[in-house]
């Protein structure tokens, strides 16, 4: 534990036994997408939230009652570490001030356009594929 975060998982079950119901629905939603459309990645743990990986670091799922520092998030972030290269031409991703990481913030279940998101993730697959290739 540090001051940064003042908890820390040993498993996804834990993590998921930690949040409340509300936002442990929303954390299960994109999850199943993901899992759906990444076959094959690897779920892990890290800064106390699940990411997933193939060649590198795909995208998170990070929901509001996981502390990091003073950021304080509104909804549950399901976060693309390479946003920076995915086409959004519905600007749909926020950016906020960071280069590299974009991200979509979910309150409810409504609000997660599958589509939309299903896109992403095989764009987001398609970059991380072409990383890997030497």
């Amino acid at each position: 534990m540090s001051k940064i975060q003042p908890i820390s998982f040993r498993s996804m079950d834990e993590f998921l036994d930690y949040l409340p119901e509300n936002e442990k629905e929303i954390v299960l939603f994109p999850r199943a997408i993901i899992l759906e459309c990444l076959p094959g990645c690897k779920e892990k743990l890290a800064y106390n939230v699940p990411y997933y990986y193939r060649n590198s670091r795909i995208c998170f799922i990070w929901p509001p009652s996981v502390p990091w520092g003073n950021v304080n998030i509104k909804g549950v972030q399901l976060g693309f570490c390479q946003g920076y290269l995915l086409r959004d031409e519905l600007n749909y991703l926020e950016k906020g001030d960071r280069k590299q990481v974009y991200w979509k913030c979910f309150s409810s279940l409504e609000e997660i356009d599958v589509a939309l998101v299903r896109n992403f993730l095989f764009e987001a697959l398609e970059i991380d594929s072409m990383s890997g290739r030497k």
